[in-house]
């Protein structure tokens, strides 16, 4: 399978992304900093990135790494708050391939990432 990037500095949160992605086979890095995402990405297959963060913007990142053109091929998973579409309507625009609350990321983790990769 494939290597999987996740920006989640939620420990919890990322750590049950992370055991899903792993149990179906994935080689996963869980990172915390825009910087870990911005070096890992190069190496990742896909992007995973929490959007309710609020160490970071990742609306913003995605859409500047997309803009420097250092995720061409990389598909990108954004998951939100479900009661915030304003962050779901600006990950859209910033150019994530896929968008969804939360709480579908928790139970469809490994379902989503292989979607996005043509699995």
């Amino acid at each position: 399978m494939g290597r999987i990037a996740v920006l989640c500095p939620d420990l919890l949160f990322g750590t049950k992304v992370e055991g899903s992605l792993a149990a179906a086979g994935h080689e996963v890095a869980r990172l915390d900093t825009e910087d870990a995402a911005r070096a890992e990405a190069p190496r990742a297959e896909l992007l995973v990135v929490d959007l309710t963060a609020e160490e970071y913007d990742g609306t913003a990142l995605i859409g500047s790494m997309k803009m420097g053109r250092e995720l061409d091929g990389i598909p990108t998973l954004g998951f939100y708050a479900h009661v915030d579409q304003d962050t779901r309507r600006r990950a859209e625009e910033a150019g994530f391939d896929q968008v969804v609350p939360r709480s579908r990321m928790a139970r469809e983790s490994a379902a989503l990432v292989e979607r996005l990769l043509g699995r």
